[in-house]
């Protein structure tokens, strides 16, 4: 009976869950902005064209264009379509898509991350994008029960019998742990090993975010840059009034698309990354804590117990930071 448990908690701790919230996040995310960029309340007003810069045939050919657009656009002020809206995709090709924009914005802010962090960041990238939507399942919970198990196991047959049992962790990490105490490695090492194992893993996870800021940081930056360049080359020529408006545009994309990156993507994968850290973290210590509670010889309910307590003060004190962070942005 207690086999088959061990082997249902195993699969269990194994399992990889699938984030439909990250997924729903970052789609809603996206169709918001698209939408709001393509709905629109009034027909887009056709432009006349500027003599200046054609030749007679070509402007008076084009002049005609302009006076059945102009009838079509006056045409359509008469309907309901200022009170209906509608989707428009060109107010998103034909305003809200710039090459160059992107190259700057998305070129330049990898570009400065490649500059920040070594290739072996860059290799684990995708795997940190993962997590985001397919993390691995931390289950305090599940813990304690396995960590309990073994301690009635210990109690009853001695710390030997647990070489059998091991078979049964679901995590490498706790019947690393485990053979430790097996293997008679004194209390203090074990502890030392245990602790130097949390320092691991806290920094793994910090290069991790760390990227993620970064990214959030440079994005953007790199999208000020391009404004500025815009800009420069929108001021080398103001001969010609009615480009001044459109290059304006132009150039403020590339702040937009600094914005998107990093309040849409990076951002919010570095919180998300902080929030699997921690439920991974809070784990690891329970078994810590609940491997040398077993060296000791401790009493399985208090094990339970002690590591219940601890898992209620994490939240506590989690619950009380993100309080204090709300009082310091009011």
């Amino acid at each position: 009976m207690n086999e088959e448990g061990g082997k249902k908690k195993k699969k269990k701790g194994g399992k990889k869950s699938f984030d439909i919230m990250t997924v729903i996040g970052l789609v809603v995310g996206l169709g918001l902005m698209v939408f709001g960029i393509g709905f629109t309340t009034e027909p887009k007003p056709p432009v006349a064209p500027n003599e200046a810069w054609m030749s007679k045939e070509d402007y008076d050919k084009a002049y005609k264009e302009y006076e059945e657009n102009m009838a079509n656009y006056e045409a359509y002020e008469l309907t309901q379509f200022r009170d209906l809206g509608a989707f428009r995709i060109s107010n998103l090709t034909d305003s809200f898509i710039d090459v160059p924009s992107i190259a700057i914005t998305i070129g330049g802010c990898f570009a400065a991350l490649m500059i920040a962090f070594p290739i072996s960041s860059w290799a684990k990238f995708p795997k940190w994008v993962s997590i985001c939507f397919m993390p691995s399942k931390y289950d305090p919970d599940d813990y304690i029960d396995q960590i309990v198990e073994f301690a009635k196991e210990a109690r009853i047959k001695g710390l030997l019998s647990l070489e059998d049992k091991l078979a049964e962790a679901s995590d490498p990490f706790l019947k690393s742990s485990l053979m430790l105490v097996v293997d008679s490695v004194e209390p203090e090492k074990v502890h030392n090993l245990l602790q130097a194992e949390l320092d691991k893993l806290d920094e793994r996870h910090g290069v991790a975010r760390s990227f993620m800021d970064q990214g959030g940081a440079f994005a953007p930056g790199f999208g000020m840059i391009g404004t500025l360049i815009g800009l420069i080359n929108m001021l080398k020529d103001m001969s010609d009034p009615n480009a001044i408006g459109p290059a304006m545009a132009t150039a403020l994309l590339t702040t937009l698309y600094g914005s998107m990156l990093a309040n849409l993507l990076f951002s919010p994968m570095s919180n998300k990354l902080g929030i699997r850290h921690s439920e991974e973290y809070l784990c690891r210590e329970l078994i810590c804590e609940g491997v040398e509670a077993i060296q000791a010889g401790e009493n399985p309910k208090f094990i339970e117990e002690k590591l219940n307590l601890l898992v209620a003060q994490k939240k506590k004190k989690g619950k009380k930071a993100k309080k204090g962070k709300g009082g310091d942005d009011e």
